[in-house]
């Protein structure tokens, strides 16, 4: 039988720092980091990220931040990410028409700046929240963080009967690492692909025209490849392992998910209409594209916010969602895909009352 969890979408609001274009960044900052050989593969890598133009709180363009300590890096993350958090959750909360202080729950999520008191205690504070607003902050789980943050935030909203707030905020520029003419290719492709953004979403308990209804969550976690992905937290900020096993792993998981998925509501892929998966890379989306069988302009929301976003950890599939459902006919059911460390793979069920 299917599962309805009245928990609606009713506000979606997006903040991002600066862009610069990948030429920009390759030819005036990152060019100067690699010698011989190294210098070659790292230029190829940047031209075949699928990345046109990113987004820096902290711009290496402007600063270089790579010999920074993680205590300087942290204090800058307070500073850089209030003003983004603010933005995209002013914009989700006046799009769902909701006040600050209605709220009963506000989740966020982060893996790229740790304080306490820290932006949900500040943000509540500056923006009015309630003194009885409960909070959760999630942190550390990376790329795929928005959808059980997603997943939580409409369990309360089902089960309280109040409105829910989930903000993702990520300044992963604030993680370049120091310079290394033999930088290992996870840091070249770290440094190719990753950006800094913020997205807010509004749950509210009720069905709103085009809003979407959070249906169903899924995860599956393969702890046998959990030293895959690794976010590792050093004297010089944080940094990135990657293996390229990554896709291997994903292409053997995602199709069982998302069967699953579906299945358990009833529905199978060809009942789908809309694909927002978190574009880890060009190579993430094409095994995700091969193993679910899917044309190449369902993954074209995808696609496009790599090209122009890049990758932003968290908030990223939640921009993806944003681009799907600002198409002129948006689609009426979604699948939310999303990955990280474990390796992890996170699957939300989207739905818009007239399905």
């Amino acid at each position: 039988m299917k599962r309805i969890r009245p928990a609606t979408i009713a506000g979606l609001g997006t903040a991002l720092p600066p862009s610069a274009t990948q030429s920009e960044l390759w030819e005036s900052f990152f060019s100067e980091r690699y010698t011989g050989g190294r210098r070659r593969l790292a230029e190829r890598i940047f031209a075949n990220s699928g990345v046109r133009t990113r987004q820096a709180a902290v711009s290496p363009l402007l600063e270089d931040i790579s010999g920074w300590s993680t205590e300087r890096r942290m204090r800058r993350y307070q500073v850089e990410a209030m003003p983004l958090a603010k933005e995209a959750v002013g914009r989700a909360l006046t799009e769902a028409g909701i006040a600050a202080d209605e709220l009963g729950l506000f989740v966020v999520c982060s893996c790229t700046g740790y304080a306490t008191p820290g932006i949900d205690i500040l943000l509540a504070r500056d923006m009015g929240m309630s003194a009885s607003l409960q909070r959760l902050f999630v942190g550390h789980m990376g790329c795929y963080a928005a959808l059980p943050g997603l997943g939580t935030a409409a369990d309360f909203v089902a089960g309280r009967g109040r409105p829910a707030l989930l903000l993702c905020a990520e300044l992963t520029s604030l993680h370049l690492q120091p310079s290394d003419p033999r930088a290992d290719i996870q840091q070249i492709v770290s440094h190719a692909l990753f950006s800094d953004a913020a997205a807010a979403v509004v749950l509210i308990p009720a069905t709103t025209p085009g809003g979407y209804a959070v249906s169903d969550v899924i995860a599956l976690t393969d702890t046998t490849t959990a030293g895959y992905m690794t976010w590792d937290v050093t004297d010089l900020g944080f940094r990135m392992g990657l293996s390229p096993q990554v896709p291997e792993v994903l292409s053997a998981h995602v199709r069982a998910m998302v069967d699953d998925l579906l299945a358990r509501n009833g529905l199978a892929i060809g009942d789908v209409d809309g694909w927002a998966v978190h574009p880890g890379g060009p190579k993430i989306l094409d095994v995700v594209q091969e193993q679910l069988g899917l044309p190449a302009e369902a993954l074209a929301a995808s696609r496009e916010v790599l090209a122009t976003r890049g990758n932003c950890s968290s908030p990223t599939v939640l921009l993806v969602l944003d681009e799907l459902r600002r198409r002129p006919a948006p689609p009426d059911r979604v699948v939310m895909l999303a990955f990280g460390p474990g390796l992890t793979l996170y699957g939300v069920l989207l739905e818009t009352p007239s399905v």
